[in-house]
This record gives C-alpha cells, sequence and structure tokens, in this order.
C-alpha cells in the first residue's frame, strides 16, 4: 500500500488514516521545536499558495541539523510529503481550521498538542487562501476560458482570510465547460499570489510565440 494512498479510500483523509507509516511520521513532527515546525508549514502553505516554486528540503534539513533536530533527511521528506497531502486534501475540501485539527486528531492519536496549534493557527490565517489558489489552479486546467475581470481591494475589517488594510485582488472568471454550459467563478488573492499568476500567464505566453 502506498504511503500516502488517493485511491480508493473512502475519502483522502481516512486514506491517511490506512497509512502504515503514519504514526511513525506524526511521532517525528513531535520531535520538532514549534517554532521550526511553524516555518516548515510555512513553507509548504507558500508553496500551494503559488508564492513560491517548491519546498527546499535541503534548507530546511540544515536548518533542523543546526537546531539539533534528531530527523535525517528522509524522515523530513516523509513529514513535508504527509503535511502537503493533508493541506491539499483540507483545501479541496474547504476545511475551517477546527476540522482539519480534528480530521488530523482522528487520524493519529500520536499528534502532539503543540503541533496542532501550530496547524490551527496557519490554517485559520492562510487555509482559505491555499484554498482559492489551488480552485483556481483547478479552473484554469479544465474547460475553456471565457472572459475574465479582476479589482484591486482594501480589507477593511479583519478575518480569518486578511490582516487588516491589506490589498487583495477580487477574480471573476467565466469559463465554458465541456458540457457547454458557462459557469462563473469567483475568489480572491493576494497581490503577490495575482502577481505570481501573470508572471505565469506571461510565461506561456513567451512559449505560445515560439509554436
Amino acid at each position: 500500500m502506498p504511503l500516502y494512498p488517493e485511491a480508493g479510500a473512502k475519502s483522502e483523509m481516512r486514506g491517511i488514516e490506512l497509512s502504515p507509516g503514519l504514526d511513525r511520521i506524526v511521532a517525528n513532527i513531535g520531535q520538532v521545536p514549534p517554532d521550526l515546525f511553524a516555518q516548515t508549514c510555512q513553507q509548504i502553505a507558500s508553496q500551494l499558495q503559488g508564492c513560491t516554486q517548491g519546498v527546499d528540503v535541503t534548507e530546511i534539513h540544515e536548518t533542523y541539523q543546526k537546531a539539533g533536530v534528531p530527523l535525517d533527511y528522509e524522515a523530513l521528506q516523509e513529514i513535508i510529503k504527509l503535511l502537503s497531502f493533508d493541506f491539499r486534501s483540507a483545501a479541496k475540501k474547504n476545511l475551517t481550521a477546527e476540522q482539519l485539527v480534528a480530521k488530523l486528531s482522528q487520524s493519529s492519536s500520536v499528534w502532539n498538542k503543540s503541533a496542532l496549534q501550530v496547524v490551527h493557527k496557519l490554517w485559520s490565517e492562510q487555509g482559505a487562501l491555499v484554498h482559492s489558489y489551488q480552485e483556481a489552479q483547478i479552473m484554469m486546467s479544465v474547460g475553456q476560458l471565457v472572459d475574465v475581470q479582476w479589482k484591486l481591494g482594501m480589507a477593511v475589517s479583519s478575518d480569518s482570510c486578511r490582516s487588516l488594510n491589506s490589498p487583495y485582488v477580487s477574480m471573476l472568471l467565466k469559463i465554458a465547460e465541456t458540457s457547454g454550459q458557462i459557469s462563473t467563478k469567483c475568489f480572491e488573492m493576494t497581490v503577490p499570489q495575482f502577481q505570481n499568476l501573470f508572471r505565469q500567464f506571461k510565461e506561456i505566453a513567451a512559449v505560445l510565440e515560439t509554436v
């Protein structure tokens, strides 16, 4: 059975429960100090928001080594794979921080309180952003884009998605589905996320010019 099965399980989160090495990986997470674990989770969340190209496992491992964390490179890779899978699954299901922590607690009894608190804080602040970006990526890969509208706004109240007075971009996409129907999708992105998306479009345009 693969370590992180997605097919054949009742649900993605349920699939994690069936992983034979899950408790061992979660136990390894318990050896990481909360501040370093928070940095690791942040790197994964940033990658899932399109802010970075990937997670630098080597750099994280070097940081762990300097801090005296007794984990080898392979163990760290397993932690990052597990967290990436958990966060992607939570984003797909649009889980709240409370729901995500509850799912993790159900999947393994080895999770310690401090690690779950780190996950809860991160997902409370950035879960909606990860969900929006992942949804945008899915929409861009299915159907035909008919129209794009956007506007720049400023958050005037504090919520779990944005900090007070932070700028954001509202996107409205019209997608021609394979069924022939046109659907409208709305979502919000941070300015860095929007800039990253724009950069990807420019790269696509540059490739198309060479065809």
